[in-house]
């Protein structure tokens, strides 16, 4: 079955960027903005503004922030990149980005923590000639570029593992879905793909928003879902992001619940992954953060320098039409297949993983 999910994922992946992208080579050759001009330096040093949105998540300082800047230093030596992290703060981050645009960056690398608000700093950015790439949420506004993972897929694909582990359980039980931010335009990205696979096959007892990806917040609304539903009628939890599962996962334990339902998630975190090994969380969704990152840093350089951008295709956002665009397919990984994505990736070094309080289960998974 899980042999079977994999391939199904990895299908699933090529087909939905098939279909949400026109090829192309360049920016200009697929009709999205060119920020290029005479005044753009083409040569010698640049300033690369990084905007990230919050710290909670474990992905951005551990993987998207070291990756992106290294990316950058190979492809330009003598460059700086200006990072900062806006504590998942909409009002900081358009501070911060007003400060970038004082400082004449050459070119901003954005991860918006809410896609509305922050359109009006990207209008000043381009205003001042400074180009925008959106990194993995899309920004509203004139931005130059995109980069991120195929977001509804990635629903699709925890929507899918789910039902598949279910089996029978899915016609007469009920799920309860633990969604994203309303403020993160992935989140509702997540949460279509999910439905568009989970609607008809299961019954979505409750269904959450969690504000800002807190764990806190999906541990309280779980219980809630558990006091309102009955402990013993949940086959099964959607949750959104690894984060999250942590605390879903949590308050079942803590309300008796055993077994555990199949509890999704979503970044291969640290902790999502060793909970996979201990049998307590199903499923997470590894996002490969290299190409994603290093797509970014050549978007920015090549922005910054008036160069054509390189992307798969385009996108149009709720502001800004054909924006070049570069997605990534998301993999859905089990127990089963953590050797063959995280590990052989460089993701995670064995001894990361097992651990002394996971030692016993990684040897009965075959991780040695």
């Amino acid at each position: 079955m899980n042999t079977q999910l994999r391939r199904a994922a990895v299908a699933m992946a090529a087909t939905a960027m098939a279909v949400s992208l026109a090829a192309c080579g360049s920016a200009k050759e697929a009709g999205g903005n060119d920020s290029g001009g005479d005044d753009k330096k083409k040569d010698g040093p640049l300033t690369i503004g990084l905007l990230l949105p919050e710290d909670q998540t474990a992905r951005y300082e551990n993987f998207d922030r070291p990756l992106i800047e290294a990316k950058i230093k190979e492809l330009c030596s003598d460059c700086e990149v200006s990072y900062v992290n806006a504590k998942q703060d909409a009002s900081t981050q358009q501070q911060q980005m007003n400060s970038m645009i004082t400082k004449k960056v050459d070119a901003i690398i954005l991860d918006a923590v809410d896609s509305k608000s922050i359109a009006g700093s990207v209008k000043k950015a381009d205003d001042a000639g400074i180009p925008v790439v959106a990194y993995d949420r899309l920004a509203e506004g004139p931005i130059s570029a995109y980069t991120s993972f195929d977001n509804e897929e990635v629903g699709r694909v925890q929507g899918t593992a789910l039902l598949e582990e279910l089996g029978d359980k899915a016609k007469d039980g009920q799920i309860v879905m633990m969604n994203g931010s309303p403020t993160d335009p992935n989140a509702a990205m997540f949460k279509k793909g999910a439905k568009s696979v989970l609607d008809g096959k299961v019954k979505v007892g409750k269904s959450y928003d969690t504000t800002d990806w807190k764990p806190e917040e999906a541990n309280k609304n779980m219980s809630g879902a558990i006091a309102s539903l009955g402990k013993g009628n949940i086959v099964g939890v959607y949750s959104a992001n690894d984060g999250m599962a942590g605390g879903i996962i949590t308050a079942l334990k803590s309300a008796g619940v055993d077994p555990l339902p199949p509890v999704t998630g979503q970044d291969a975190e640290l902790a999502g992954v060793q909970r996979i090994i201990a049998g307590e969380q199903f499923m997470t969704v590894y996002k490969p953060f290299k190409p994603e990152a290093d797509a970014a840093a050549e978007m920015a350089v090549a922005l910054a320098r008036g160069e054509d951008v390189k992307a798969d295709g385009t996108i149009d956002s709720a502001t800004t039409k054909g924006v070049p665009a570069t997605l990534i397919p998301p993999v859905a990984v089990t127990v089963d297949n953590l050797k063959d994505t995280v590990i052989k990736d460089g993701l995670y070094k064995l001894e990361d993983i097992c651990t002394a309080k996971y030692a016993k289960a990684c040897e009965k998974a075959g991780l040695k």
